[in-house]
């Protein structure tokens, strides 16, 4: 009797081979494919971007069509509106975003700035909860956004839950792109991951976005798995560092603290 063939994945336990559906998975591989620099190709990009055979991405490009969650002139193929609706699923039925609602809400009124919860996806940080500040105009990122890991608090936080030895294999495969004068490289970012595990938060000023800052920390659950990261985003000219230390930051552990007996 033949034995399974098991494969790795992220779902956390080995996977028989046979249960797997290939077309699923290279048909989110197309999804994924497009981006700001890529909104609209042709079926040979998108061949090229995603490794697939020219002849099965036009197959599943037509069906992200048929199926409404993509559109076409005959030559190009951009994503259509529906494909929010992938995302939103996540944001609908996961229970983090729920639960840490009212507890980031509390926090917002509390320091009168906007506050969010968010995850690593890879080399992506993706916003997942969101609570405004008071004011007419708040500044963060709204849910669903993905940012560039080594650009934000939240990265920096995340990736002190790595070894060091799977820190330095995302290092090499990290695209450290450039945004402000500020933005962190490698070398840069290898030693700011470092010092935040030994303090217990981060703060960044300027690196993403000129005259805008972050400060956070992490989430942790009743077992001390690192969940996610619980993150304010402040006017750099309106929040000193010392003031960002004295204020921000114990405002973030106590929410952290709280949550980590429900999570």
């Amino acid at each position: 009797m033949l034995q399974p063939t098991l494969v790795a994945g992220t779902a956390g336990f080995p996977i028989d081979a046979r249960d797997l559906v290939s077309g699923l998975g290279r048909g989110l591989l197309v999804i994924e494919a497009f981006d700001d620099e890529h909104a609209r190709m042709t079926i040979a990009e998108v061949a090229v971007r995603t490794g697939i055979p020219r002849t099965a991405a036009r197959r599943h490009l037509l069906s992200l069509c048929h199926f409404g969650y993509a559109q076409t002139d005959g030559k190009l193929f951009w994503l259509a509106p529906k494909v929010l609706r992938l995302g939103q699923s996540y944001l609908g039925s996961a229970r983090l975003p729920r639960l840490v609602q009212p507890f980031i809400q509390r926090l917002s009124l509390q320091t009168g700035e906007t506050v969010n919860i968010s995850v690593l996806d890879q080399h992506e940080v993706v916003y997942i909860a969101r609570s405004n500040s008071p004011r007419v105009v708040s500044i963060g990122f709204h849910a669903g956004a993905r940012v560039p890991a080594h650009t934000v608090t939240p990265g920096v936080l995340l990736l002190g839950d790595l070894s060091d030895a799977a820190l330095e294999r995302w290092l090499a495969k990290h695209e450290f792109s450039g945004f402000t004068p500020h933005t962190l490289d490698a070398n840069s970012f290898r030693d700011s991951v470092r010092e935040a595990r030994a303090q217990g938060y981060w703060i960044t000023e300027q690196v993403l976005n000129v005259g805008l800052g972050g400060v956070g920390v992490t989430l942790k659950d009743r077992r001390g798995k690192t969940v996610a990261a619980v993150s304010v985003t402040f006017q750099v000219a309106a929040w000193p560092r010392t003031t960002v230390v004295e204020k921000l930051v114990p405002a973030l552990v106590d929410t952290a603290q709280t949550l980590r007996s429900i999570l």
